[in-house]
């Protein structure tokens, strides 16, 4: 899932990052998951990394970088892989947007989009620059979410591995069949202060194999 090419950085090698909230904990990890929507390795898979602390929490940019969409009509940003029209065309024609998360993409500056789904409300708007550790929402559970939290995820836009869409979840939402493929970003953040998980969780690991 490293992408060894000239366009984007070894995650290994990524400084800058901190954690999106100042006082949370790990609900769920990267990696495989029974309640993930994506496909790796034949097993169901999560994507991100939720984090969560209470609702209506400040979070923060995890990295310094250019707001590329903060709001709920996010699906350009954030790595498909294929059209996105007839997702569109189910949103428009059931008036269905309000049932996504509340979202904050960042172009990191690194090579990296950051991905801050699930808030209550955002404090950024397109095109703002903002610094490490600044606020650009509110922790919430907007989407299909149980509860209030941050799914922080990482991914690269010149990554050449994909994630699998689940086929249920794909015939349901009419999104395309693959994603650009994520990274842990527990590889790019600072040991949790507090050590407060939810786990015990599987140390980090630069990439799941991928395959078609």
């Amino acid at each position: 899932m490293v992408a060894d090419g000239p366009y984007a950085a070894d995650p290994r090698h990524l400084s800058g990052y901190r954690w999106p909230l100042a006082n949370g904990f790990i609900t769920s990890p990267f990696g495989p998951s029974p309640f993930g929507a994506l496909i790796v390795n034949g097993q169901r898979f999560h994507d991100g990394l939720d984090i969560a602390s209470f609702c209506g929490d400040t979070v923060m940019a995890a990295h310094s970088g250019f707001v590329l969409t903060a709001g709920r009509r996010f699906d350009p940003f954030i790595g498909w892989i294929g059209s996105l029209a007839p997702h569109t065309r189910r949103m428009n024609l059931g008036n269905l947007w309000n049932e996504l998360p509340i979202t904050v993409i960042i172009d990191d500056g690194d090579g990296y989009r950051a991905i801050y789904a699930h808030l209550n409300a955002v404090a950024v708007k397109p095109g703002q620059w903002v610094r490490a550790g600044q606020r650009i929402g509110w922790e919430g559970s907007t989407g299909f979410a149980t509860g209030c939290h941050v799914h922080f995820g990482l991914f690269s836009p010149f990554e050449p591995g994909r994630f699998k869409l689940r086929p249920d979840v794909q015939h349901r939402t009419k999104y395309p069949r693959w994603e650009i493929a994520r990274i842990d970003p527990r590889l790019v953040l600072p040991p949790l202060r507090h050590g407060r998980t939810a786990g015990p969780f599987p140390s980090p690991t630069p990439s799941p194999s991928l395959g078609p």
